[in-house]
């Protein structure tokens, strides 16, 4: 039953979502070199809907490969309920998803901190993801961040970060020598993500966060007050103008540093009056 039904996903991928999501997924990889000869990537597996379906898109990927590379599936078990821990561990049986689980105590060591203990806990997160892939001899982690999780992080920087960045299609970590980490969803839209979990009647962890496992969403205090309202402001924003979000992903692909006042590169901040009078 777990091979059929994982057939049936990948058959999915393949034909009523190629345009969708294989197509993007695939293109990702190309227009942001995320995938090179040689490559050994730990693509990182939450339990929810984007990086389950990454994994399946990292299979098919191996399928067609055209250089070798290497995938390894790997669960970092930061503290979950044995309700969520069981969920995760069904699902991967079920989409024949071979994961390696390792154990922390990440919530239990942010539990008690009052001040962004979510920020906390996802830098956490993430240096315990580098090191354990890297024991496996993995060169890169790939998580499952989505087109929408890059335009809602473009408006939450202009507007409550007073700066104007991006989430990276891929980053060289600063504290780890030779890791990478790679987004390969970059171009995919959650509504289609949706539109292939639904379709292939599939159930994947709402939220885990010890913070708020009973809620149906991740919607505590901290990301309430701002991603969902980014959230909400772009759907408001795309009533009046259907082409907002595609203007916003572009934005950071067309800025004209001759129209900045001021920027910063490598840490170095440099103002427009630094070379003013000689032109």
């Amino acid at each position: 039953m777990c091979v059929s039904k994982a057939s049936e996903v990948e058959k999915s991928l393949r034909k009523k979502f190629k345009k969708s999501i294989w197509s993007r997924f695939t293109k990702a990889i190309n227009t942001y070199e995320l995938v090179k000869p040689g490559d050994k990537i730990a693509v990182c597996i939450s339990g929810g809907k984007d990086s389950m379906l990454m994994a399946k898109c990292f299979q098919e990927l191996k399928l067609h490969n055209k250089f070798d590379f290497e995938v390894k599936f790997l669960v970092m078990d930061p503290g979950y309920s044995p309700a969520n821990r069981r969920m995760i561990e069904e699902n991967s049986r079920l989409l024949d998803v071979p994961v390696t689980v390792f154990e922390s105590d990440i919530f239990e060591s942010v539990y008690n901190i009052e001040k962004s203990p979510c920020y906390l806990c996802a830098r956490m997160r993430r240096g315990y993801l580098y090191s354990h892939a890297k024991e496996l001899g993995c060169n890169k982690i790939a998580l499952g961040h989505h087109y929408d999780d890059v335009i809602e992080t473009i408006l939450m920087g202009m507007l409550y970060g007073a700066q104007i960045q991006t989430m990276m299609p891929k980053l060289h970590s600063t504290n780890f020598e030779g890791m990478e980490l790679i987004r390969p969803l970059y171009l995919v839209r959650e509504d289609d993500i949706k539109a292939w979990r639904d379709y292939n009647g599939l159930e994947f962890l709402q939220c885990a966060c010890r913070f708020t496992e009973n809620c149906a969403s991740c919607d505590n205090e901290e990301s309430r007050s701002k991603r969902l309202e980014i959230k909400q402001l772009i759907k408001n924003l795309k009533q009046v103008n259907p082409f907002v979000e595609g203007n916003i992903f572009k934005s950071v692909e067309n800025v004209n540093i001759d129209t900045v006042v001021a920027y910063k590169q490598n840490g170095v901040r440099h103002h427009f009056l630094e070379g003013y009078d000689r032109q």
